[in-house]
Order: structure tokens, then C-alpha cells, then sequence
């Protein structure tokens, strides 16, 4: 390295103020001022020294004439007018700025590396400082002659300011700032190998590279063009050079997880490098280049490494993954596919493992499962893909896929929606949990989670109403608040239509709510003061919202009841006139006292339906009944009337006897007389498996039937709009319309296409079209 050395530079003294005739001695006398000004600068100017030079450019620009004898040379003598007289002395300034540059020029030969940035800022600073007072002293030339000439539209004439600029480009940058790059290079590179720089140095080399640029359309613009060409690029390129070789050597002896920690580092100095001494214009170049050499040309690597961080669960290397990956075009695509087809494996696996027998899976246990897998990488989402919305999409993706497609679901089954449907039914009912009114909500919430991926959302609609029936009917439901949550949610979720008839079914409890008080009083007047032999209230339930089928069998209730209701008849229909009461006798039910026990002091309380009650009442008369009493009396069905004895005969209130242990005919029951139980109040009123098989296969049966007609009015109502069109097009368009609610197969589609053609709503056209028949 050279070393630097110091000039001492002569003190200059200033001669008498020249003639402002006398040209050559005007010059003489500026070029004085000007060295003064150049080399001696921290010596200051005395402002006789000052106004002299300023006087004597202004006397220069405004002589007439000016004679000097020609082989003196400087400026050359005829007459001229004063804008020559500028351009002479412009000329002349152009000559000392070449010879004074030149002289640096040389002098830089004798630095290198860092000695050669010092050198070069500190002539720098001293230049354009300089140059500022020059610029100051020569206005008069500026204000005239410059403007003037520019106004003309004379190329490579600046203000005196810009023209020490041009010529410091034109003469020393052209030569040195190759040189000077390299150092400013060095400079960075040392500081990437961990070393400590000063970057005050790059700073102001920065400042000086952008500072020459120059409009040359308008000189009094600037522009970046010098310096992006002779700093941006080269940083750029060693910048590419030194990362390239510097992964592929690290990538070589590191785990991916190493290099992709040791990537960040290097983008976030890179980063701090630009507000340190950088340019801000280098950002984006600097940024596309750090991202090619130190992630898209590691890329594949990277890509390949995700799976094995997805398998063990590496959330926080995910994240740096994801967030190097992010910055490259296109980088997160194959992450995204990675990450659909692992959620949807997982979920499938969670499935497997609880799903042995279909039919005697318990809701919690399936839907917990689903929940849990979505749980889980929901939280990877969020926090290692910082809630995405293209990760959020895949998420959704491989849940839908999971949650609609998966051993329970099997062969297209409607699995998923009848056991959500199920499990929201548990969680409502009261006493099937002891969970906080905010654990409640939140469960709520975690079945929406789930009921969103539902394709089939026709099925949980289904079987959801006919479930909250029953606990609005039966008074099961563990509030009314969560209740009126939970349709509020559907709501949200699938409109107005969705829940129209389950808010109608909260309606129709509130009436009725009513109307029992209504009929006590009614009641209490027509039995004027004798007690009710019956203790009853009702529910009118409107047919068209509530997903109640009329008995399955016949029934004769016992004249108890018969009385009792009968009376509510009365008192309806003098309210209502017109309306029919269809009694549904299936959903009913109450408690009798039952007094005969030996082994209680205390009564026991049994609750019945009132099928079974209406059987017991028989043992009122006769300890014993055959079952053909039983069944003549009832007139129940024995699909009806089998199950309710069954369940008391296995709970001991009666007793059987008779050959064979199956029930029917030949059979005798008699009340058990040591009936024991540990309760008081015992619930008999259980719902036998085959009937709940037998609701559920109802259920479906119904569900096909509301597709069929949901499919034909859909279709209608596009051909009744559209008029005419082409087949395909049209079960296309019947699919986007009832998607929302289940997603149709196309082979029912063209079945229910084949019954309006048979019954004229449609006709076939040329050319595959249909039309409408109005």
C-alpha cells in the first residue's frame, strides 16, 4: 500500500486590481484568485481579496473592447462583444480545471485500496467545496453569459458549479474510478468476512458517484446514470460472486437448516449495509440479487428439506423457510402443494385410527379427531406462514378433502355431516356436559370450524332439525341462549333460507308457552275447583317447519289422557277455529308414581312415553296382562309395542312369563312387586338402537327426496331465465347454484333433466340445446 503525503501549497499573493481592459492581466489576476481558492482554501479569503475577484469577472464580462496581442495566446485579440468575452473567459476556466485535475490524476497514482479512498474524498471534499465558492465569485459569468447561452440551446455550456463537476468526470473520475471501485469493494468484502470497516469512506464515495450525474437534456437536473453504472453495477456483480461461492461452499459442509439460518443473516446485513452507506436506489437490485444467489439458486434444496420439517413438526424453521422463500417469484407454490397433501394425509391417518366400525363410531371421538389435525396446522399457519391467505387456502383444500372423503366417509356416504350433526346435538343437550357457558361457546364454534369444510351441509341441516326437535320438544336443551348461538352461527354461515325453519321451531315453543298458560285458566274454569286428574302441557307445531312424521301406528291412550287431551281440543278450537290437531303420539311422554313397590317407602317416579304409560296404566286393574291384552287395549303396533315392554322387562318393573325368552303372543307380564333401584326417579323412556337406525335411514331417504326437488327447481328456474341452452352448460350451471348446500352428481342431474322433459317443463332442440316451455 502507498502511503500518503502531504503538500504544503504555496500561500498566494494577490497582485493590484488589472485594467479591465487589459484582458490577459484580468485573467491573470482570476487565475490568482481561483489557485487561492483551490489550493488554500483553509486559509480563508480577506474580503479585499473576495470583491477584487468578484469585481474583476463582472469588469470582464462587461468590457466593449479588448485588445491583446495574439502570440501571447491566452485569449486573443480582436474586438469582440461582451457574450464573446464570456465564452474567454469560460474557456480559460475549463483550461486551469484540466490542469489542476490532471495534476490529481497523478498524484492518485501514488495511493491504493484504502489510501486511495482517503485520497480521493479529501480532494473531493476540498473540490466541490471550492467549487462552491468559484460558483459564488463567477455569477455574474452564470447570470449572463451562461444563461444566456443556454437559452439558446447550446450543448455542454454549465453553471460554473456543475462545470467543476463535468470536468472532475471528464478528467480524474475517468481515470481513477475503476481503481476506486476495487477499494470500496475490498472494503465491503472484508466487512462481509466479519471484519470492521470504516463505512463513512463507501458513504462518501456514494455521495460523489451520484453527484456527477448530470441530465444531459436539462444540466440543471441530475441524474443516477453515473452512478448506477460505474457503483451500482459492479457492487452488484461482486455482490452475486462472493454469495454464490460463499452458499455453495457453506450448502457443501452444512445441514439445510444451517445454510438457510446463516441466508438470513446475510440478507438482513445486506439490508443494513444499504442504510449504512448505500444508496437507496441499490435496493431492489440488491435485494434481486441476493435472493437469486442465496435462496432460487438453493431453491430445489430447500423445497426438498420441507417435508422432513412438516414430519417433525420444525415450526420455526418452517418459518424461516417460508419467509426466504417468500421472496423469490413463485418460491411458496410447491410449498403450498407439499403442505394440502400432508394435512390431507394426516387427517385421513387421524381418521383411520378412530374409525373401525362406522356405525357405532361416537360423534366426539370422530370430530375431535378432525379438530385436532386442523388445530394443529392451523397454528402452524399462523404462526410459521404468518396467516397467508394462499397457505390458509391449502389448509382449507386438504380439510375438505379429509373431512368429505375418508374411511367413515366411504363411497360417497354422508358420514361427516350426520355425526357433526350428532355431536352438536350432545354438546346442546342438557346434562350431557358440565361445560361453562364460554367452553360451550367455544365448542360451538369449533363444530362451525368443521361444518365449514362440509360439502353436504343439506345432510347436517336435515338431521341438526329433526335433533333440536327433540330437545325442544323434550326440554333437553342446556339453554336457549346457546341454542339461538348456534342458529345464528348457521345463519352466518348459509343465509337466511338455512335456518329459516329452525328460528320458526323456536318460535312455535314460545306460542305454545303461551298458550298452556292460557289453557290453565281455561282449565281451572271448566273443572271449576276439582283437581286435574292429568298434569299437561302442549306443543303446537307448525307442519311445515317441523321435520315430524304423524305415528307409525295406531293408539288408544288411556282415558286419563283421553280426557286430558280432549279438553285441550275444546280449548283450541274455540281459539283457533279451522285447525286440524294431529296428535304425535311418538314424541310424547310423562311420569307415574309407582306405589306398589315393597322394598320403597318412597315411591318410585318412572318416566315413560306415553306408549309405555298407557301400558302400565293397565296394571292399575290387573296385576297380570297377557300380551295380547296389552295389545288389543293399546292398539300399538308390535313394531311399536315389543321395544316398550322389552325395556320393562329388562329394567324388572314387570316380570314375563311364558315358554322362550322372545316377546309376543303367549307371553304373560306382571308387575314386579320387589322392583329395587338405586334411584328414585328412573328414566324408561330410551330410545331403542333399531329405531334410531330406523330414523337415521328416514332421514337419508328424505334428504334424496329434497335433492331430487331442490336439482328440478333449479333447473327450472335457469331454463326459465336463459330461455334456451346447451346441455352440458346447464348442468354446469345447476352445480354452481346448489353447491352451497351439497354438491350434485351429475348422473342424478340428467335424471332430474329426463323427468321435466317427461313432464314438459323442457323440450329438446336441435344441436344438444333444450328449451324452456313456459
Amino acid at each position: 500500500m502507498s502511503t500518503t503525503t502531504n503538500t504544503t501549497r504555496a500561500k498566494v499573493i494577490m497582485p493590484m486590481m488589472p485594467n479591465r481592459e487589459d484582458l490577459e492581466a484580468t485573467w491573470r489576476y482570476l487565475e490568482l484568485g481561483v489557485s487561492k481558492i483551490m489550493g488554500n482554501l483553509q486559509d480563508g479569503m480577506d474580503m479585499g481579496t473576495y470583491m477584487g475577484v468578484y469585481t474583476a469577472v463582472h469588469n470582464f464580462c462587461t468590457s466593449q473592447k479588448a485588445v491583446s496581442n495574439a502570440s501571447h495566446g491566452a485569449i486573443g485579440g480582436a474586438h469582440r462583444g461582451a457574450h464573446l468575452l464570456g465564452e474567454d473567459l469560460y474557456q480559460n476556466l475549463i483550461g486551469y480545471l484540466n490542469n489542476y485535475l490532471k495534476d490529481l490524476v497523478g498524484a492518485s497514482k501514488t495511493h491504493a485500496d484504502e489510501a486511495l479512498l482517503t485520497f480521493y474524498i479529501r480532494e473531493w471534499d476540498r473540490y466541490t467545496t471550492a467549487a462552491k465558492y468559484i460558483n459564488h465569485l463567477f455569477r455574474y459569468l452564470n447570470r449572463h453569459w451562461v444563461k444566456r447561452e443556454m437559452d439558446e440551446g447550446k450543448k455542454n455550456i454549465y453553471d460554473v458549479y456543475t462545470l467543476h463537476l463535468v470536468q472532475w468526470r471528464l478528467t480524474l473520475f475517468s481515470e481513477v474510478h475503476t481503481k476506486v471501485m476495487d477499494a470500496v469493494l475490498k472494503m465491503v468484502e472484508k466487512q462481509r468476512n466479519g471484519e470492521t470497516i470504516e463505512h463513512g469512506q463507501i458513504k462518501s464515495i456514494v455521495d460523489s458517484f451520484v453527484s456527477l450525474g448530470l441530465d444531459e437534456a436539462d444540466p440543471t437536473k441530475s441524474t443516477l446514470g453515473v452512478y448506477r453504472y460505474h457503483f451500482e453495477q459492479p457492487f452488484i456483480d461482486a455482490t452475486r460472486k462472493f454469495y454464490q461461492a460463499e452458499s455453495k461452499q457453506f450448502v457443501a459442509e452444512n445441514s439445510i437448516v444451517e445454510y438457510m439460518k446463516k441466508a438470513a443473516i446475510r440478507l438482513d446485513e445486506e439490508e443494513e449495509r444499504v442504510k449504512m452507506y448505500l444508496h437507496p436506489d441499490i435496493v431492489m437490485q440488491l435485494r434481486k440479487c441476493c435472493n437469486q444467489a442465496l435462496i432460487a439458486d438453493h431453491s430445489a434444496l430447500l423445497r426438498d428439506e420441507f417435508q422432513i420439517l412438516l414430519d417433525n413438526d420444525r415450526y420455526d424453521d418452517m418459518a424461516r423457510m417460508y419467509r426466504l422463500l417468500a421472496r423469490i417469484t413463485d418460491g411458496l407454490d410447491p410449498l403450498r402443494a407439499k403442505f394440502e397433501a400432508h394435512v390431507r394425509k394426516a387427517g385421513l391417518a387421524a381418521v383411520s385410527k378412530v374409525a373401525d366400525d362406522a356405525d357405532k363410531l361416537e360423534p366426539k371421538i370422530y370430530i375431535d379427531a378432525l379438530l385436532e389435525i386442523h388445530t394443529q396446522y392451523q397454528e402452524l399457519v399462523k404462526t410459521a406462514f404468518l396467516d397467508e391467505p394462499e397457505f390458509t387456502r391449502s389448509l382449507d383444500n386438504a380439510c375438505r378433502e379429509f373431512v368429505n372423503r375418508n374411511q367413515v366417509c366411504k363411497s360417497g356416504s354422508n358420514k361427516s355431516p350426520e355425526l357433526l350433526a350428532k355431536y352438536a346435538d350432545a354438546v346442546l343437550k342438557k346434562g350431557t356436559n358440565g361445560a361453562e357457558e364460554n367452553d360451550l361457546e367455544n365448542t360451538l364454534k369449533q363444530i362451525m370450524t368443521v361444518f365449514k369444510y362440509i360439502e353436504d351441509k343439506d345432510v347436517f341441516q336435515k338431521f341438526y332439525s329433526r335433533m333440536l326437535a327433540r330437545r325442544l320438544i323434550h326440554t333437553t336443551s342446556s339453554s336457549d341462549d346457546s341454542e339461538t348461538s348456534m342458529i345464528s352461527k348457521l345463519k352466518e354461515q348459509c343465509g337466511y333460507e338455512y335456518t329459516n325453519k329452525l328460528q320458526r321451531m323456536f318460535q312455535d315453543m314460545q306460542i305454545s308457552k303461551d298458550l298452556n298458560s292460557s289453557f290453565k285458566e281455561f282449565e281451572s274454569k271448566a273443572l271449576d275447583g276439582d283437581s286435574r286428574p292429568v298434569d299437561a302441557t302442549y306443543s303446537i307445531l307448525g307442519t311445515g317447519f317441523w321435520p315430524l312424521n304423524a305415528p307409525n301406528t295406531d293408539f288408544t291412550p288411556p282415558p286419563e289422557i283421553s280426557r286430558a287431551y280432549e279438553r285441550f281440543q275444546t280449548f283450541y278450537a274455540q281459539k283457533h277455529n279451522g285447525r286440524k290437531l294431529t296428535w304425535l303420539w311418538q314424541f310424547c311422554k310423562g311420569e307415574v308414581k309407582a306405589n306398589y313397590c315393597k322394598a320403597s317407602k318412597t315411591p318410585f317416579t318412572f318416566q315413560v312415553s306415553t306408549y309405555q304409560m298407557a301400558i302400565l296404566m293397565l296394571f292399575n286393574e290387573n296385576d297380570k296382562n297377557s300380551y295380547e291384552d296389552i295389545k288389543t287395549s293399546t292398539q300399538l303396533e308390535e313394531s311399536v309395542l315389543d321395544p316398550a315392554l322389552a325395556i320393562f322387562v329388562k329394567a324388572k318393573v314387570l316380570l314375563m312369563t311364558g315358554n322362550g325368552d322372545k316377546l309376543g303372543p303367549g307371553k304373560t307380564f306382571a308387575l314386579n312387586y320387589d322392583f329395587k333401584a338405586k334411584k328414585i326417579r328412573i328414566n324408561l323412556n330410551i330410545a331403542v338402537k333399531s329405531e334410531q337406525k330406523a330414523e337415521v335411514e328416514e332421514t337419508h331417504k328424505t334428504i334424496e327426496e329434497d335433492r331430487k326437488l331442490l336439482m328440478q327447481s333449479a333447473i327450472v328456474r335457469i331454463m326459465k331465465a336463459r330461455k334456451k341452452m346447451k346441455h352440458t352448460q346447464l348442468v354446469s350451471e345447476c352445480i354452481n347454484q346448489i353447491r352451497t348446500r351439497f354438491v350434485p352428481r351429475i348422473p342424478d342431474i340428467k335424471k332430474c333433466i329426463d323427468i321435466l322433459l317427461e313432464r314438459e317443463y323442457l323440450e329438446r332442440l336441435d344441436d344438444d340445446e333444450l328449451g324452456y316451455l313456459a
